[in-house]
């Protein structure tokens, strides 16, 4: 099954209200930028607009919208405001974890809440899938008791620890198996370290945090013990694409801006043109592997190239648009300098070795073959 280079969303995707949130998104954008602050206005908005409900099962209140629908909706968002967009991509990771766990009665304690804003929860999963995996010991021990699980160890990165509730992360066993829990954030031994100063998005307050032999009690378990439990059932890791995605709607926002200035500019015509002409083909594998009824149906597209083409286009549409800003694009503030700060992230944000590899041999000029 193919679809065409231009992705049709469902009408709630191609509603103006939808696009009247992204606006509003738009607009708001450069102060958190500014001043790091939380996006608590922004989520706010998500909720009155139904989309804290995109990955939540009809059953507790959700609109479970197709992988089309939500892909094309983080692309959207992501080209107005990164920072938003990647807090709630990490806000719909535990949630989708959540809503495919064996636990019934924690489906049906938290998901409800979830989808009307009522409770945040994030993720802490990186030291499970791409973050610190060359450490012989865990970064997080799990033990467990005879009321649960005993967790010890850094998470290194934890998006908005601060504000949530709930923290879904995981440790590893002493025979190797893993388990994934909803972790509240109060519990006694949780110690949230103040976030560091990011090259950029720092509005997602994005640090680590501390589990001191933390007790947690079974009710909390989301999946586990098992080998590589963020392998098992949905909700991203390695072979998501949702980071994809997000660097697409980075390049879509900064193209845009790049055609503005090529409107008074004719020599930026075809560097505009033959960008765009390239996001829209990374863009269109994208939605062909997201429709293809298996891995193979679609022959040489998976998550991995597609990351590593999402990645090179971000970095070098930013940098386009840094150098047909001239000198003022290198100020403080200015879009085109904020954009290369931003496309950035993606080197570091869930990146798997082959992926990183790529970028390396790119920027070395190693010629593959």
């Amino acid at each position: 099954m193919q679809l065409p280079n231009d992705f049709v969303p469902n009408s709630e995707f191609a509603s103006p209200q939808f696009e009247s949130l992204c606006a509003e998104l738009e607009r708001l954008s450069g102060d958190l930028e500014s001043d790091g602050s939380w996006p608590a206005a922004q989520f706010e908005r998500l909720a009155d607009a139904g989309v804290l409900g995109w990955v939540i099962p009809a059953e507790f209140g959700g609109s479970e919208v197709s992988a089309e629908d939500l892909t094309f909706g983080y692309q959207r968002m992501a080209a107005c405001c990164l920072s938003t967009t990647f807090v709630l991509t990490q806000r719909n990771g535990a949630c989708q974890r959540i809503a495919d766990s064996q636990n019934a009665d924690l489906k049906s304690e938290f998901l409800p809440q979830l989808c009307a804003g009522g409770l945040f929860a994030t993720v802490g999963i990186s030291h499970l899938t791409t973050s610190r995996q060359h450490l012989r010991k865990p970064a997080v021990e799990a033990r467990q008791t005879r009321n649960g699980f005993v967790l010890k160890g850094t998470v290194p990165w934890v998006t908005g620890a601060a504000h949530a509730d709930y923290i879904v992360t995981g440790g590893t066993c002493e025979d190797g198996k893993q388990i994934l829990v909803a972790l509240p954030r109060t519990l006694e031994g949780v110690v949230i370290h103040q976030p560091p100063q990011l090259l950029a998005l720092n509005s997602s307050q994005t640090g680590s945090v501390v589990l001191d032999d933390v007790a947690i009690k079974q009710r909390f378990l989301i999946a586990g013990p098992v080998e590589q439990v963020m392998k098992r059932g949905k909700g991203g890791g390695d072979g998501s694409l949702t980071t994809s995605a997000l660097a697409l709607g980075v390049t879509a926002g900064v193209l845009k801006r790049l055609q503005s200035e090529s409107e008074q500019r004719p020599d930026l015509v075809e560097i505009h043109e033959s960008l765009e002409a390239e996001r829209a083909a990374v863009s269109a594998d994208m939605y062909r592997m997201l429709a293809a009824v298996s891995p193979d149906a679609e022959a040489g597209l998976n998550a991995e190239s597609i990351r590593q083409r999402a990645n090179s286009l971000v970095l070098r549409s930013s940098e386009a648009y840094l150098a047909a800003s001239k000198g003022a694009g290198f100020t403080s503030g200015h879009p085109a300098e904020r954009a290369v700060r931003e496309a950035m992230f993606f080197l570091v944000w869930s990146c798997p070795q082959p992926v990183l590899t790529a970028a390396l041999r790119e920027f070395a000029c190693v010629v593959n073959g």
